[in-house]
């Protein structure tokens, strides 16, 4: 069998382990893999490297991707898919492993449906918001990224009294809010998944601050709105009574840097599960992680709801009462 294997959307911290995983495991069972370069477009444009497992060697702590990732709006169009669906047959292509989030999903689901071939997935965002897996390949190291910022942004706030906004990602879900603003002791974390009215934040700092703390923190996740406009907000209905009002979005540097541990062990895995589910014959779907347990899902579960841990963000509250 000779496999291909890309990076499609938002890279993520761990895809290069994924990408080790499967060329190594698939080169240790006899067969082939073969990369594409900037996912989608390079099926497109026809951009494949030969991979072996000298060619992934010392990309572990690596983070992105060593094959680039891009968002490609021309896969949309079928003309466009039949010319990667070419590409593929022209470098005998055997079977496909598509790494990135529900967006990816997508146009890998079309891929096996199209062409025929088999082709599975692996959950790689920050956003954790892939449904029917309990873990995305990236969240751990962005998690590490925005708490080890507002952990920073904590000793600034304090010394000069002052009320900070810190916006993180996640998209339109408030995964990496929710435990990254636990695990700082955030103030108050404002996440899209439930209603906390912009008129009540206001009142929370006066409460909180009268009760003697010496900095406010909001953590709020971008799907929720934007730190700029929350921060004219507050200085429009309370001023700077209670400490000077800055807003920080992170931004980027929450999805680079070194790969956690935890994103390095499970990338290995999904990428070792990703080749033996080709071997073992499964067609199409991705590999999800649930309960202990790695198994192949099918694509249409990615994009159903994920709850965030609502348990966390009750805990949040009482502890900071």
């Amino acid at each position: 069998m000779r496999i291909a294997i890309l990076c499609s959307g938002g890279d993520a911290p761990g895809m290069n382990p994924v990408i080790r995983a499967v060329v190594r495991s698939a080169e240790s069972l006899g067969h082939e893999t073969v990369g594409v370069r900037r996912g989608f477009r390079g099926l497109i444009e026809g951009e494949f490297v030969s991979l072996g497992a000298r060619d992934v060697g010392g990309i572990l702590d690596r983070g992105g991707t060593v094959l680039l990732s891009s968002r490609e709006e021309k896969f949309r169009k079928l003309d466009y898919r039949e010319k990667a669906y070419r590409n593929l047959q022209r470098e005998n292509v055997d079977a496909l492993v598509v790494l990135g989030g529900e967006g990816t999903f997508k146009g890998a689901e079309l891929v096996a449906e199209e062409m025929g071939i088999p082709v599975i997935g692996v959950p790689c965002t920050i956003d954790n918001d892939v449904g029917g897996t309990e873990y995305c390949i990236g969240y751990d190291t962005a998690l590490r990224n925005a708490v080890d910022a507002i952990d920073k942004i904590r000793d600034t706030a304090s010394s000069h009294e002052r009320i900070f906004v810190v916006e993180v990602m996640g998209r339109k879900r408030g995964f990496i809010a929710v435990e990254a603003g636990l695990a700082t002791g955030a103030e108050l974390i404002l996440v899209p998944e439930e209603e906390f009215p912009k008129e009540k934040i206001p009142e929370e700092i006066v409460r909180v601050k009268e009760l003697g703390k010496l900095h406010f923190i909001i953590v709020m996740a971008e799907g929720y709105g934007k730190a700029e406009e929350l921060r004219e907000f507050l200085l429009q209905n309370i001023g700077e009574r209670f400490g000077e009002i800055r807003a920080t979005v992170l931004g980027h540097l929450q999805r680079g840097g070194v790969p956690t541990h935890t994103d390095r062990i499970m990338g290995m895995k999904f990428g070792e599960v990703a080749v033996e589910s080709l071997l073992s014959g499964e067609r199409k779907g991705f590999v999800a992680y649930r309960g202990g347990k790695f198994y192949i899902e099918d694509f249409s579960m990615a994009g159903e709801y994920k709850d965030i841990d609502r348990e966390a963000l009750r805990l949040n509250r009482r502890l900071n009462s």
